[in-house]
């Protein structure tokens, strides 16, 4: 039996999103508060395309004013997770593990760590070697290569007592156009991929979530 329930939301608005792993945020905190079992959970879903920007983030990392980018349909947002700017849309898969870190017995640190894991593992699945990078969470392709360090995967959470919101995500089939507008996560001389950039084709997007969603039973058990 998995130690949190599953969810996939689907195409979701950002807002509405957030408004359902909030709920479950409180929740658990609240259980957790009072001495109850809360229940920890992971949501899975898709965007419209829209920027966030975390609470240590830079205006400046925005590369266009915010009323044009309603023009071309992207939405934004300030958020309160940690990690700068970042882009969410459809093809990529965003992760919001709703998780009480007690539970595993984590520190913050060690959690961000493992669900960098998980998505290292996630990526060896279609031969990729994925990295971390010193100083920077998310993880990456070619790190240390200059002119070739590209991310894949960026994260960003919150925690208040050890339970945590927001949370990742992960480039599939994402359209890297929009993250021209942004300098993402606050960096300059590196690039961002995809699964589909990296292995020259669409990926079975479904088949991706599933994979992921059995990695996290593994690395959260």
């Amino acid at each position: 039996m998995e130690s949190f329930t599953y969810h996939d939301l689907g195409h979701i608005d950002y807002t509405e999103a957030l408004t359902v792993q909030t709920e479950a945020f409180e929740a658990l905190l609240h259980a957790k508060v009072w001495g109850g079992q809360g229940e920890n959970k992971l949501f899975f879903c898709e965007h419209q395309p829209v920027l966030t920007i975390g609470k240590s983030g830079k205006d400046s990392n925005l590369l266009i004013p915010v009323e044009l980018l309603q023009r071309q349909g992207v939405s934004f947002f300030h958020t309160n997770r940690g990690g700068d700017i970042t882009y969410h849309g459809p093809g990529q898969i965003t992760g919001y593990p709703v998780f009480d870190l007690e539970h595993w017995q984590l520190g913050l640190k060690q959690y961000i760590h493992t669900l960098e894991e998980v998505i290292i593992c996630f990526l060896a699945l279609y031969g990729i070697k994925g990295e971390r990078l010193e100083g920077a969470t998310g993880v990456w392709i070619e790190p240390e290569v200059k002119g070739h360090a590209r991310k894949i995967c960026a994260i960003g959470v919150k925690s208040s007592r050890y339970v945590t919101m927001h949370g990742f995500a992960l480039n599939i089939n994402t359209d890297l156009s929009y993250f021209s507008l942004i300098n993402p996560c606050g960096f300059t001389d590196k690039g961002v991929t995809s699964l589909e950039k990296e292995l020259g084709g669409k990926q079975d997007f479904e088949k991706a979530k599933a994979q992921l969603h059995t990695l996290f039973s593994e690395l959260f058990p």
